[in-house]
């Protein structure tokens, strides 16, 4: 992938992690009817930020994968649920050794979160204009708070 999205090659996962190298990945906000944002702590065998908080669930986009099947297998996969994906707007996230083109996305589900693949231990639900604050209190993924937050905020204006 490079920074206009373009396929360059193609590699492993394992190589992705290794080198860095640029990938495609979908991130997807679960809000509560009641207007809440469910954040989930990741387990801490993760490779990328063990044990951090996450603003939303997703995860890196499969060779040949379209984003919205990517969307939809890592809310599945992650947080156990299904529902309508509404696509919020594109990002890109840039760090020493990571570059990561994005799509993110949101659904409405009201719960329960019962995160079958082992990858989350522990789901919250923190009200939109409480999420700033719970973002300065906790150690939160860098990419999520980059990437997702500012879709997040712009709501709150």
């Amino acid at each position: 992938m490079d920074i206009d999205d373009r396929v360059v090659g193609q590699i492993t996962r394992a190589e992705m992690r290794r080198t860095g190298a640029r990938h495609r990945a979908t991130y997807v906000v679960v809000r509560t009817s009641d207007g809440g944002v469910v954040v989930h702590r990741r387990a801490d065998w993760k490779d990328i930020c063990p044990g951090f908080w996450d603003l939303c669930f997703g995860g890196v986009v499969d060779a040949g994968e379209d984003w919205d099947a990517a969307a939809a297998r890592e809310l599945a996969e992650e947080a156990g649920i299904a529902g309508d994906l509404r696509h919020l707007g594109t990002g890109r996230f840039d760090a020493p050794g990571v570059g990561i083109n994005c799509e993110v996305y949101d659904v409405t589900h009201d719960g329960p979160y019962p995160c079958p693949d082992g990858e989350v231990v522990e789901t919250r639900v923190v009200p939109l204009d409480a999420l700033a604050s719970f973002v300065a209190d906790h150690d939160v993924c860098p990419d999520s708070v980059d990437v997702v937050l500012p879709h997040l905020v712009g709501e709150l204006r």
